[in-house]
């Protein structure tokens, strides 16, 4: 939508960045010290994520299929849809390119988790240096491996989970920050976002990787040292943010295609469109997404009672 309408909102897409290094740090600081296992994890994960985006994806699918006029960029071939479903969609210009077009990140968090999975095998402290040095061996392979599916889930965008996992250790360890530090590393992280804009030949990890790390160690310390007020609302939004994560470009979609058959001229359809793309991830949160992840977790088989 940026580009659409001319709004020179590019750092956006760091998000992504900053995604992938909480996903490493809540990888890890959920996980030690607690008795699960490879299987266990990769199943836990499988039900948070699998679900709804089968759903999203099958459903984006048929709307792309019925109107293309809106997806011109969107391979909706059956073969993608499949690829799409599993995690390997068609690369096209050296990037995944899923029937939901965001979901390419979702690629790489099943990389990392399969690889954290393995990770579980070991005790804590060889668990932390295996993920910190396979993680950075396959970086390396991604400079030596041709074209295709190796060289893409090599990418160095993979060591954002690493400076996540990294995080997450000092936070479990106890270590503490002054809280004027811990923010002032918040305000550096910021700062190097928004200047990031002309640094395009920066790798990405680079330009937004590392003042995403920034961001989020400040944010973690910062809130060790004072806490953070507990606002329902933010909190709701936390919950939901899968959903409308999944569903924001289809939905983004279907409130432009409204607007434009009201004549809604186009200087003023970017604040309706972010809106009317909320309310609708919201819905689908409550209706499909919130119910899913209720059954998923009452059906799970539970240990028997033990003495």
């Amino acid at each position: 939508m940026s580009e659409t309408y001319g709004l020179n909102f590019k750092i956006g897409a760091a998000g992504v960045d900053i995604f992938f290094v909480i996903s490493g740090f809540i990888m890890w600081v959920t996980t030690v010290g607690k008795p699960i296992g490879p299987q266990e994890f990769m199943w836990r994960r499988i039900i948070r994520i699998v679900p709804l985006y089968w759903i999203a994806t099958s459903v984006t699918f048929a709307v792309a299929v019925l109107k293309p006029q809106f997806f011109f960029d969107t391979n909706s071939s059956v073969g993608n849809l499949l690829g799409s479903l599993f995690f390997v969609p068609i690369v096209k210009d050296e990037a995944l390119q899923p029937v939901v077009e965001q979901g390419w990140t979702l690629s790489y968090e099943m990389f990392f988790y399969l690889i954290f999975s393995v990770s579980l095998l070991l005790p804590e402290f060889r668990r932390l240096w295996f993920l910190i040095v396979i993680l950075g061996a396959v970086v390396v392979a991604h400079f030596l491996l041709p074209s295709g599916y190796a060289s893409i889930f090599t990418q160095p965008i993979i060591l954002e989970f690493a400076a996540g996992i990294v995080i997450g250790h000092l936070w479990k360890q106890g270590y503490r920050l002054p809280f004027r530090v811990a923010i002032g590393l918040m305000i550096i992280g910021v700062v190097l976002l928004v200047a990031s804009d002309p640094l395009i030949h920066l790798e990405r990890a680079v330009r937004w990787g590392l003042p995403s790390m920034l961001l989020l160690s400040g944010a973690v310390f910062a809130e060790r040292e004072r806490g953070v007020p507990q606002l329902a609302f933010l909190h709701f939004l936390g919950d939901a943010s899968y959903s409308i994560y999944v569903w924001h470009v289809l939905t983004g979609i279907l409130v432009t295609a409204l607007l434009l058959r009201l004549g809604v001229p186009h200087d003023m359809q970017p604040m309706p469109i972010a809106l009317g793309s909320l309310a609708f991830a919201i819905v689908f949160y409550l209706g499909i997404e919130r119910p899913i992840q209720r059954k998923m977790r009452s059906s799970r088989p539970r240990p028997a009672y033990r003495n």
